[in-house]
Parts: C-alpha cells; sequence; structure tokens
C-alpha cells in the first residue's frame, strides 16, 4: 500500500456538514481587532447533488466604488481537500490571518473574493456518505456548474456583470482548468450568466510526470543534494514515469508518495512548500498517528487555524449543522480522488488558450519544490503557442515597496506566465505584495 500520509501532503485539506441554508453577515465579531471595518460577507451551502452540499463564502470587496467597480475572484485550494475558507482565506489572501489581525495584503483591496470549498467533502462542505464523493476532475467540473449557476443567477445575480476571474493554488489549479473550459462553454451555451475573463493557476498540479522529474535538478542546483542524492530520487521517478506511460494512475500515485519519501531522507527533512523554511515541516518518518486527516491537518493547517474554524467562525456563520468537524472529511476527499491524482490536463490548458478569448495565466513561486517552477515551464513548452512564447521577451515587476525587482511577467497572445520571487508553494503567504501587485496587473486593475 502507498504510503498517504506522503501522498496526502501535496496540496490540502477538508470536512463534513449538512443542510441548506444561507446567511448574510454585517456585523461586527467578538475578535475584531479594534479600528478595523468588517467588510460585507454572505455565506451558503448549495445542494449540488442528492447526498452533497457545498459551502462558500462571499467577501465584498474594499475598493473604493464598491463591487461594480471592482472584479469578483474564486479562489480554489489544492489538495484535492484543502480547504479556500479556512487556508486560503486565513492563511493567504482574506482580510483576516488566524490571529484575527488585518491583512495588509488582502486580495479585498483589488476584488471581491468568493471562496469555494471544492470538492464535496472539503472544509465546511460535506457529503451525506463516502458514495457522494467524486472520483475525477470530470465530477468535481459538474458540481461546480452548479455551485455557479446558483450563484450567480439565484443568490447574487448582482455580479452576472463584474469581470469574473478564477485564481487558485496547487491541485486547485488542476481543478480550475477543467472548470474553466466548462465554465466558458455554459456561458456559450446560454445556461450560465457569467461575465468570465480569466484563470490563473498558481503551482498548479496540470502535469505531474513534469513535476516530479525536476525534482532531483532542482534539488542539486539549489545545493540540497549530492549526485548520490540526485540519482537516488530520479531512480525513484523513474517507476512514477513508467507507471503514469503505462496508465497505470493509482500506482503512479503510489510511486509519487515513495519519491517523497527519498526525497525526504535525501535531504534530512525539505519543506517541500518553501526550501528556505527548514524546521516547519516534519518528516514522514515521525509520522505516528492512526488517523491520516488528523495528520493532515497538524502539518497543512496549523492547530490554531483548526480551533478557529471549528469554534470561532462555526459560531459566526450560524449554519454548519451539529455534527460537522472541519476537517472531517479529508481522507475520503483524496482517496476517492488518487485514481485521478496523477493525470495531466496540459490539454485542457492548450484548449483554453487556442479555443477562448480568456486570460489563461500560470504562476510559479521560486522556493517551491512540489510544483518547482523547472517542471512547470516544461509542460508550457509543449503548448500551442510555445515558439512564440520562446522568442518573447519577458519583463521584470518590481516590489510595491522596496521597488527590487520581485518577479517576471511573459505573455504571448492570451497567455501569461508569472515568476514570482521569494515565495514558495503558497504564493500569498510569502510574497502577499507581489502577489496582489499581479492581481491587479492580470485584472487590469495596474500595467
Amino acid at each position: 500500500m502507498f504510503q498517504l500520509h506522503k501522498i496526502l501532503t501535496i496540496l490540502g485539506l477538508t470536512v463534513v456538514a449538512s443542510g441548506l441554508s444561507s446567511a448574510i453577515y454585517k456585523g461586527p465579531l467578538k475578535f475584531r481587532p479594534r479600528g478595523w471595518a468588517e467588510p460585507k460577507q454572505e455565506w451558503s451551502y448549495v445542494d449540488v447533488r442528492k447526498g452533497a452540499h457545498m459551502f462558500y463564502w462571499l467577501y465584498h470587496t474594499t475598493a473604493p466604488g464598491g463591487i461594480q467597480q471592482a472584479p469578483l475572484i474564486m479562489w480554489l485550494q489544492g489538495g484535492p481537500g484543502g480547504s479556500g475558507t479556512g487556508f486560503g482565506n486565513f492563511e493567504e489572501i482574506g482580510p483576516l490571518d488566524v490571529q484575527q489581525n488585518p491583512r495588509n495584503t488582502t486580495w479585498l483591496q483589488a476584488a471581491s473574493l468568493l471562496f469555494v470549498d471544492n470538492p464535496v467533502g472539503t472544509g465546511y462542505s460535506y457529503a451525506d456518505s463516502k458514495e457522494y464523493f467524486t472520483h475525477d476532475v470530470a465530477g468535481i467540473t459538474a458540481d461546480m456548474m452548479v455551485v455557479l449557476k446558483t450563484f450567480f443567477m439565484e443568490k447574487s445575480p448582482q455580479f452576472q456583470e463584474v469581470p469574473f476571474y478564477i485564481f487558485s493554488e496547487s491541485y486547485g489549479g488542476k481543478m480550475t482548468a477543467a472548470i474553466s473550459q466548462a465554465l466558458y462553454k455554459n456561458i456559450q451555451a446560454g445556461n450560465i450568466s457569467c461575465n468570465f475573463k480569466g484563470l490563473a493557476m498558481g503551482d498548479s498540479w496540470i502535469s505531474p510526470a513534469d513535476s516530479t522529474a525536476t525534482w532531483a535538478p532542482y534539488l542539486y542546483t539549489n545545493s540540497l543534494v549530492d549526485q548520490a542524492g540526485y540519482k537516488a530520487i530520479n531512480d525513484s521517478v523513474k517507476k512514477v514515469l513508467q507507471d503514469i506511460a503505462a496508465g497505470q494512475w493509482s500506482e503512479a500515485t503510489g510511486a509519487w508518495g515513495s519519491t517523497q519519501t527519498v526525497v525526504d531522507l535525501q535531504t534530512n527533512g525539505v519543506n517541500f512548500y518553501n526550501i528556505l523554511k527548514w524546521g516547519q515541516q516534519e518528516s514522514s518518518s515521525r509520522f505516528t498517528g492512526n488517523s491520516i486527516g488528523d495528520w493532515l491537518l497538524s502539518k497543512l493547517h496549523a492547530e490554531s487555524l483548526d480551533d478557529l474554524m471549528n469554534n470561532e467562525i462555526r459560531e459566526k456563520l450560524g449554519i454548519i449543522p451539529k455534527q460537522v468537524k472541519w476537517g472531517g472529511q479529508s481522507n475520503e476527499v483524496f482517496e476517492t480522488q488518487s485514481e485521478d491524482f496523477m493525470k495531466p490536463v496540459v490539454d485542457i490548458v492548450d484548449d483554453l488558450i487556442q479555443n477562448t478569448n480568456l486570460k489563461v495565466v500560470v504562476y510559479s513561486g521560486q522556493l517551491d519544490l512540489i510544483v518547482d517552477t523547472i517542471g512547470t515551464e516544461q509542460w508550457v513548452y509543449t503548448l500551442s503557442i510555445a515558439d512564440k512564447y520562446r522568442e518573447a521577451s519577458r519583463k521584470p515587476i518590481l516590489d510595491p515597496v522596496s521597488h527590487l525587482t520581485s518577479g517576471f511577467v511573459k505573455t504571448v497572445d492570451n497567455f501569461s506566465f508569472y515568476w514570482i520571487l521569494d515565495a514558495g508553494h503558497m504564493v500569498p503567504s510569502d510574497n502577499g505584495a507581489t502577489a496582489l501587485k499581479m492581481v491587479r496587473m492580470i485584472t487590469g486593475l495596474e500595467d
């Protein structure tokens, strides 16, 4: 049996709940920081299928002019099983951090934010039983179409004309590619009314083979392994690539997890999410618990976030059923997606570039190992625009405070690639100022 606790390490987390209800919250929280005005918020459950219920949380922008003068961004977390309403919201781009202090680089300054716990079983979203979990990105996409149709055409029709973008992280990027393709087709067919403008996939699991195959060269270049370590990792990667080539997807997922263990041993416990953050991620050898879900919660979401989501936030929302524990269904979410986990979606990204008028964006953190920039660039050079992309020049992005170089961007037709420096897998957490500037550039608020 493959090491599921290592495999789950890649990109996210989850829960359980019940009921279809919604609420609008305008008043102060009991832990609101002094002198801070809380943005208008709305949240709701959507029954996407029998036995399957998804939760979303909307924040209205704080930008001048209100919601009609700023774009709407939907944020999708990774995993599969990572909670956007928890991690993305309080650890990355929402108005408050886990300690409930205002975030200076919140994306609310530039856009309204829609966090969706996706797929079913993630965060506050839930399934009545395991049989209602999805098994691949096609099932995830079908559920999201119900959520978006409900949101734009029933719950919040005032956002129908607002420019809409999907931003994502990690496995969320894989889901975003498929969701964007389906949403575009549904809009063209008149099934959903939405002003869809583009998508941005951050450190995204688009081509698992390319990401995994470049771990050894990335680590060697950064002095984290010697030639013997390089060989040991590459020898393990060969099994991953063989399984992918043979279409043995579950076996590939297991081999990928084993390769993480090899990397862990050869580097003395490198942090897969940011190679400079030593000591902030325990190695697999120290896992002694019986619940993989509990281990994943403790690694990817700090205990303080777990406490926040299952206490103050639960109380604030007021619609989370009594039997729901934030993170309670994380095991099942990943397990039911494991057959699909290592499958690439490069063809979907290429279709979005060739056959839509959407902005298609890829961004990558310099210090990320799990989805390193080298691997991401490898699959980008297989796209239909590869020749033009190769010849195009890239321009620097300057930090808005220091005015030093903090990134680069290259654009060809409707496709852009952003290199974000001083950042790992969770770009907004590591380099919030540049991430916010990138958002403004992508949405046309800034050149």
